[in-house]
């Protein structure tokens, strides 16, 4: 990355460079002071002291306080605030301030604001209404880079930059004519010459063939019930990832260049269903890796956390990162808001440090009491400081300095010996209309197969394609769709030297351009799995229709199966379906085992959702050699270890999984118990619902 000086990702192993003293676990959050009176300033110092706040962000929306009509700036009450909280020991991590343009710069220029696939305009009223191919915007944001970067190159108290915010929350897609300009550059720098682009979309396919780069078009509104060009579409949404990349790189590198002893990040949005932007391209632009995570309401609230921070362990590389948005209980953009439950703030904190996280920020700070987040929860709640939440984010920061103290900073989150891929590609290649299967995506199949091997007592690693998957003993590949001939290689070497894969339906589909592998499924991958399935066999509530298929293992398939036809005789088949013979699906093989090179791949040719996988894994394990030991607690306790990188500290996390008081027993230091009792003789410890537990060994 030009213009840097001293970070990389591995600078900040052992290290913290959250805070003004350079010590401690980073804790605190989004701070908009200027929604607030300057009388209230002091009492947000004291109470941020008292709930041991080091760090927060700031200025994350404040372009029009700061930049107040054009070229006319306004930084004396940025000043006064910086100054209060860096004398109280609470660093800044700075916004660029670039997320929302104000009106003022809207009326004046129009024509940065984004447009819809229908070439309806965005207007001013919310947030990240510009689009990132206008050049207009682009200067304007890059000025104000500039003179923030130039204004608080020399403050001790700003310790970080905020790379704008979100960036493709609410202008991941813009269809203007900028877009269109440079989706066209972008074609021709992916593919070299119009008939590349015209063979990777397959545009012979309804007379879309095209003579020049200048006849490309963003997919804009094609009528009701039409099916876009998937390989356009594909293209697209890269390019759109790309392009708010290539904005970010720029505000990056302004602010570097002034700045460079400064690390820089930017905010990701990494769930198990969200694929925004591809999270693992971008996360090698920023000096360190941090994510914006909300909670999904209902049974899997934990196992949903656990996987969505697992993943951004393996996004960051298992180098150290920054929770830089969680809620402290109900958010306000969903039709019912939940809120969350006693102990599960601090219980969903401890997830994410568990999961690699050496910072805990939430949004924030003060609840509003006006405006659109007036009803999302903060740190301080409405009711003040005299209240459960607040109490919550008090315990947090107590908790977070203890873990601070014992080490948990010099270790890394243990390696696991199974990981578990998600592609985000491959989700953007499902999202088509026109599909087997519309509840057919990518996305829910590693939740599933995370939250059944969590049944198992086992905690997989979570990690995306283009990540060293395959230095792991065993790997899940769950529906991914697309594999290039580079990766399809890469399974095979995988499996040849002795690696241990798990495939299931709906892998191995299509090619990057998503170009069917021919010749049958999972086309790319099919000598390794050992067979050959004719045709998807999609299940549906459909009356009349096929809407699941029993296997002889006792589970039961819905949504997708494969019409397995053949196996190679190297093939174990473990389970077979039982159905109708008219569906011609009675006996067809739905769970096999094959031995390739010197390794084992078990194929699971049906989705069977989270029960049917827990209850169908021991046996392919057995008939894999795979010994993996199940846990006494029977899954209802989530373990995640941080280790040192000499091993002679390891760090675990406890936490129930359950809604019922669980029994544990621990040898080592106790550091950290929520909603959890000790027992008199502290060998064993009670984790009640939302319970949860660190000790060192």
């Amino acid at each position: 990355m030009q213009g840097r000086v001293w970070l990389c990702k591995e600078d900040i192993v052992g290290l913290n460079h959250w805070t003004v003293n350079g010590r401690g676990s980073g804790t605190g959050g989004d701070y908009n002071p200027d929604q607030w009176p300057e009388d209230v300033w002091d009492d947000d110092i004291r109470l941020m002291k008292k709930a041991r706040v080091n760090i927060v962000s700031l200025a994350i929306f404040s372009w029009a306080r700061i930049e107040t009509d054009d070229g006319v700036y306004d930084f004396d009450w940025l000043d006064r605030i910086v100054d209060k909280l860096g004398k109280a020991g609470i660093a800044v991590d700075m916004a660029s301030a670039t997320a929302s343009p104000p009106m003022w710069l809207t009326q004046a220029h129009p024509e940065i604001l984004w447009k819809d696939e229908r070439g309806d305009i965005c207007w001013p009223g919310a947030r990240q209404h510009w689009r990132p191919t206008s050049p207009v915007f682009r200067r304007y944001a890059l000025r104000l880079c500039r003179r923030m970067a130039e204004h608080f190159k020399d403050n001790p108290y700003v310790v970080a930059w905020h790379v704008s915010n979100e960036y493709g929350c609410h202008n991941r897609f813009d269809y203007s004519n900028d877009a269109m300009h440079a989706f066209q550059e972008w074609c021709k720098d992916r593919y070299g010459t119009i008939d590349v682009v015209n063979d990777a979309w397959g545009t012979s396919f309804w007379a879309q063939r095209m003579n020049d780069f200048s006849e490309i078009l963003p997919p804009r509104f094609i009528g009701n019930g039409n099916f876009m060009n998937p390989g356009k579409l594909l293209d697209f949404k890269r390019f759109s990832s790309d392009a708010l990349k290539r904005f970010f790189k720029a505000e990056r590198d302004t602010l570097a260049e002034i700045t460079p002893d400064k690390p820089l990040t930017t905010n990701f949005m990494v769930s198990a269903a969200g694929s925004t932007l591809d999270y693992d391209d971008w996360s090698d632009e920023a000096d360190f890796v941090s994510n914006d995570h909300y909670f999904v309401p209902g049974e899997q609230h934990l196992d949903e956390l656990a996987y969505s921070a697992s993943l951004v362990d393996g996004l960051a590389r298992k180098n150290p990162w920054f929770l830089m948005e969680n809620s402290a209980g109900a958010v306000n953009w969903r039709p019912i808001n939940y809120r969350k439950e006693p102990g599960q703030a601090v219980r969903d904190a401890l997830v994410h440090v568990a999961m690699g996280a050496d910072a805990v920020n939430f949004f924030q700070w003060r609840q509003s009491y006006v405006g659109a987040k007036k009803f999302h929860s903060a740190m301080v709640p409405h009711t003040g400081e005299n209240s459960r939440i607040f109490r919550d984010v008090c315990q947090l920061g107590d908790d977070l300095q203890r873990l601070s103290e014992a080490g948990v900073l010099t270790t890394r989150v243990s390696k696991s010996r199974v990981a578990v891929v998600f592609d985000y590609q491959s989700e953007w290649a499902t999202e088509h209309t026109a599909t087997p299967s519309q509840n057919v995506r990518h996305w829910t199949e590693p939740l599933n197969w995370f939250r059944a091997l969590a049944d198992l007592g086992v905690t997989a690693d979570v990690m995306p394609l283009r990540g060293d998957w395959d230095s792991y003993e065993i790997a899940v590949l769950p529906s991914v769709y697309l594999l290039s001939a580079a990766d399809s290689e890469r399974v095979r070497s995988y499996v040849r030297r002795g690696g241990r894969l798990l495939a299931t339906y709906y892998t191995g589909i299509s090619d990057e351009n998503d170009h069917i592998w021919l010749g049958g499924y999972p086309g790319s991958i099919r000598d390794v799995v050992g067979i050959r399935s004719e045709e998807f066999v999609p299940m549906g509530d459909t009356a009349g229709a096929l809407d699941q298929l029993e296997l002889s293992n006792g589970t039961v398939a819905h949504d997708m199966a494969d019409w397995i036809t053949s196996t190679d005789s190297t093939v174990e088949v473990l389970a077979t379906y039982r159905a109708p013979v008219r569906t011609g699906m009675d006996g067809v093989p739905a769970l096999v085992v094959n031995s390739y090179g010197d390794g084992k791949v078990a194929y699971v040719g049906c989705r069977l959702e989270r029960d049917g996988l827990r209850r169908s894994l021991p046996q392919l394990f057995d008939s894999m050699g795979i010994d993996l030991v199940r846990g006494k607690d029977d899954g209802k306790i989530l373990r995640i270890e941080r280790t040192s990188q000499s091993g002679d500290a390891v760090f675990v996390f406890c936490f129930n999984r359950s809604a019922d008081d669980v029994v544990m027993a621990f040898k080592g230091d106790l550091l950290v118990s929520s909603n959890a009792t000790v027992d008199e003789h502290g060998a064993s410890v009670t984790l009640s619902s939302n319970g949860a537990v660190v000790f060192r060994q």
